[in-house]
């Protein structure tokens, strides 16, 4: 993994490198998840000793074509993951846990931390990669000593059973990371945010209280996950083909109350997609999904089954290309959309999604089926506190230093704002990115410095190989297309030999109008022949700009040019 070739996510020049960490100093270092959506990785410093909290991915928008992942950028910690203690992993949500199994990779026997169904889901996922990882299972009350860190665990509520929050003890005060949150106070397995156990922390001292922050926009309470239930039997009832659910792989709550809602209407369930059924088996065999006998069969039973009998649940909720949703809108997948099916999108639009996951719609629509979306119905509720909940957690919790979390800019201000309202002071309220290093010296939280973390690309078995650099030109062949130039010089004169070739894929350009700029071409060699010129890299060069100028005069394009010379 090259992450020294990728391109800082965002740069502050303004700041250098952190000094040397105080010896009564706690440092925090987010590597993801500040400024973005996903990729959520922070690393404390204490002592000497590191210990990781979370380590997701972010997935690729339309800008970075060919990309499946993008992971934190590990170079800052990469010559000292001997210092690691541990890895606590808050939930098992992929932007949380889906870049552990490349961290393994440069260390396998860092241990992983946390919850029953946290570890089970990351222990399938590095199966897959052939690691066996070192875990060590907590849950909410427990208290572990890892290296330096004297980690305490907190229940919270969020879109995936046993989320858990951590407080951080070190001599240099108590830190408190939520982890992804909401206060649910009607949840379906009657876990909640553990308000009693925050209460008691802040009562003892928060020196510093690291938030979720995706919701701080969003003013109120977030309605309570059961409501979603009359509104899926609502939709359910009215239903008169197959039903078709996508949702996260990892919502166990939305899955239960889907199984729920077909039990009642006399339907099968079959999981479609390998995540899909990998996470629902997990789910099932820990205790966390209660299936009905018989409700669920397999997806190549289905054909044996009327279309009114039938529910299918598979991923793809947030227009991901491959995904089995997608597929069907683009009648690339085994099971085809068919007039009367009633497809419901159970899930949120995670920012930068909106695109894709309209023209899922739009496509699913157009093969006649009846989408039904946030949009028109009241199918999702988020898994993160809005402003109201996060103004009450404040006033429990009382922190001494606030740094908001999880969440592109605006998220972090509006979170940053809240905690000042609550009484935070204003020069204690820490709003850094990814890469800026805050150390908690004296009870008081400050910006030191930065390091690097820049986005670290995965494109199938190659990591951090792609480069900005190559996107770009991924970028320039998708919108542009590439036009290649084959031209033959003679060795000792550099005059050219025959008539240069040129042909254009994807550019919009007919290759009979290269007649124009043949001429052009052929007066361009001969004069550099003229003037001596006969290096083929410069003849290249040369070759490129003569065909670029008369594009863009005359089509006002610039596509990739790939200019040949052969010298005979």
């Amino acid at each position: 993994m090259r992450g020294e070739e990728s391109l800082l996510s965002h740069p502050h020049p303004e700041l250098g490198a952190p000094p040397k960490l105080p010896q009564d100093g706690l440092r925090v270092t987010p590597l993801g998840g500040l400024g973005e959506i996903g990729r959520n990785m922070t690393v404390f410093e204490f002592g000497g000793r590191l210990l990781i909290v979370d380590c997701g991915v972010l997935f690729p928008e339309e800008e970075q074509p060919g990309i499946d992942l993008i992971l934190p950028d590990f170079t800052s910690i990469r010559d000292r993951l001997d210092d690691i203690e541990g890895i606590v992993l808050t939930h098992g949500h992929e932007d949380h846990i889906g870049g552990v199994p490349f961290l393994l990779r440069e260390k396998p026997d860092i241990p992983l931390i946390g919850s029953k169904l946290t570890l089970a889901l990351i222990e399938a996922k590095l199966q897959e990669h052939r690691i066996r990882p070192y875990t060590l299972e907590v849950k909410e009350g427990h208290r572990e000593s890892v290296g330096p860190f004297d980690c305490e665990f907190v229940s919270v509520n969020h879109s995936i059973p046993d989320a858990l929050a951590v407080a951080i003890r070190t001599p240099a005060g108590m830190v408190v990371h939520t982890g992804d949150f909401k206060m649910d106070q009607l949840p379906l397995d009657g876990r909640l945010t553990d308000l009693r156990a925050f209460a008691r922390l802040g009562e003892e001292g928060i020196d510093l209280l690291l938030s979720d922050s995706t919701n701080a926009e969003v003013p109120g309470f977030v309605p309570p996950e059961r409501d979603i239930s009359s509104v899926l039997r609502q939709v359910f009832a009215g239903a008169q083909r197959r039903i078709i659910v996508a949702s996260f792989a990892s919502h166990v709550h939305r899955i239960q109350q889907i199984l729920d809602a077909a039990h009642e209407y006399g339907r099968r369930v079959a999981f479609v997609g390998r995540s899909m059924v990998r996470n629902m088996g997990i789910a099932r065999d820990l205790g966390y999904l209660n299936i009905p006998a018989g409700l669920v069969v397999d997806v190549k039973t289905l054909d044996d089954l009327p279309d009114d009998e039938i529910v299918l649940v598979c991923t793809g909720s947030q227009g991901e290309p491959m995904a089995a949703l997608s597929r069907m809108a683009n009648r690339d997948h085994q099971i085809r959309i068919v007039p009367g099916d009633t497809v419901i999108l159970a899930s949120s639009l995670i920012p930068g999604n909106e695109n894709a996951v309209y023209r899922v719609i739009n496509g699913l629509t157009r093969w006649g089926a009846n989408v039904v979306h946030k949009g028109n119905a009241k199918v999702h509720v988020s898994g993160h506190a809005s402003a109201g909940e996060l103004l009450y957690f404040y006033n429990i919790c009382r922190p001494r230093n606030l740094m908001p979390v999880h969440g592109e800019w605006r998220h972090l201000r509006a979170n940053a704002e809240l905690g000042a309202l609550t009484g935070v002071p204003k020069d204690r309220v820490v709003i850094a990115e990814d890469g800026v290093v805050v150390d908690l010296v004296d009870g008081i939280a400050k910006i030191v410095g930065k390091v690097q973390a820049g986005y670290v690309y995965v494109d199938g078995l190659s990591v951090g190989d792609v480069t900005e650099t190559s996107l770009k030109d991924r970028r320039i062949l998708g919108d542009e297309g590439i036009i290649s130039v084959f031209a033959v010089v003679d060795s000792s004169t550099g005059k050219i030999v025959g008539r240069p070739n040129i042909h254009a894929r994807g550019s919009g350009i007919d290759d009979a109008a290269f007649a124009d700029v043949v001429p052009k071409l052929e007066e361009a060699f001969n004069k550099a022949a003229g003037d001596g010129i006969a290096e083929p890299h410069q003849l290249q060069q040369l070759a490129r700009r003569a065909v670029g100028k008369w594009v863009s005069d005359n089509y006002r394009r610039r596509p990739m040019i790939l200019p040949v010379v052969v010298e005979v």
